[in-house]
């Protein structure tokens, strides 16, 4: 298997095992190109035209010039997040997006959010595979500092999630969600 098969192949979902050395060997490689990527971004100052074009190469597609994000910045993969336009990362995001992170529209994501988008196995057996599950954020979402989305969460569009919140399900749309884990707070 090469790489581009290597990231089609996890883009549709299938789990590593730890003992799948040939997976593991690709997995590592894609790893240190991201974490490659995300240290030029991270270790000097760029414009913000070259910080699109920086995430043009991290995740391999296009990312619109409409785009804003305040380093640092830092992902696992990095060729599994779709990012829409007008959307802003601030500073300290972390996200593990093997799993896949698709960001709608206009959607404000708050100093140090991490995003998770795997799952180990609770078994033994299955404790050292990694088991993907995508994040899904929906249109002018705001997300605030030190929220954690975790893997399998779909959040709707013109949600909020509070500060420091631990999104564990889904969040329906104009809904605001707080606390760890997160729960409805209210309709907006």
């Amino acid at each position: 298997m090469d790489m581009n098969e290597f990231i089609e192949f996890c883009k549709v979902g299938n789990p590593i095992s730890g003992e799948d050395k040939e997976l593991h060997e690709l997995l590592t490689q894609r790893s240190y190109e991201a974490l490659r990527i995300t240290t030029a971004l991270n270790s000097s100052h760029h414009s913000r035209g070259e910080i699109v074009d920086i995430f043009s190469e991290l995740t391999g597609n296009k990312v619109d010039a409409s785009f804003m994000c305040f380093p640092p910045f830092h992902t696992d993969f990095g060729m599994n997040i779709t990012i829409g336009k007008n959307v802003f990362f601030n500073t300290g995001c972390s996200f593990q997006d093997r799993g896949g992170i698709s960001i709608g529209d206009g959607t404000m994501i708050g100093m140090n959010v991490a995003i998770a988008t795997l799952n180990h196995g609770l078994d033994l057996e299955t404790r050292n595979t990694t088991f993907p599950s995508p994040v899904v954020i929906g249109k002018n979402v705001w997300i605030g500092s030190n929220a954690t989305i975790l893997a399998g969460v779909t959040i709707r569009d013109n949600s909020v999630v509070a500060a420091g919140a631990v999104v564990t399900k889904d969040v329906s749309e104009n809904t605001v969600v707080a606390g760890v884990p997160a729960k409805f707070l209210k309709k907006i």
